[in-house]
């Protein structure tokens, strides 16, 4: 059986070998760029028509379909990150996560926002002072039920 991590290390092979974009295998497979490039990181999983067109777009074998369909583990390193991309969106949240924590309560009341009933968008917004990295976060809110 193939695991997540072999599938996403052929996945990136294949990618590279047919100089395709995560873009273009988003739109090949029917799926958000943000969502394909998680399933094919291994964080989320794929249902069986988008997990076909992946197959047959990257000409993986047979067993990635069952692959990418399984459910993930959904671990990573907990060590902070030393990806300087990765590290400064740790940083936001290290600096603004109290304030974004107050902003949501004081609106919405005491719960979380969902990252299961979640959508997320980069998006390039060009700038004559240097062009912004443009991050768009949509996730239901869940309010903590008293009982």
């Amino acid at each position: 059986m193939m695991t997540k991590e072999t599938l996403t290390a052929l996945i990136l092979e294949k990618k590279a070998a047919l100089s395709l974009t995560w873009e273009a295998i988003a739109a090949g497979i029917g799926l958000s760029p943000v969502f394909a490039v998680s399933a094919c990181l291994g964080m989320n999983s794929l249902k069986e028509e988008p997990a076909q067109k992946l197959v047959t777009l990257l000409d993986l074998p047979a067993e990635a379909k069952v692959a990418v369909m399984d459910c993930p583990t959904k671990v990573w390193d907990k060590a902070i990150p030393t990806d300087p991309l990765i590290y400064r969106f740790y940083e936001v949240i290290g600096v603004y996560g109290p304030t974004i924590k107050s902003l949501i309560h004081e609106k919405f009341g005491d719960g979380i926002m969902s990252a299961i009933d979640f959508s997320m968008h980069i998006d390039k917004e060009e700038n004559p002072a240097g062009d912004r990295v443009v991050v768009t976060m949509n996730g239901k809110f869940l309010p903590y039920k008293s009982w």
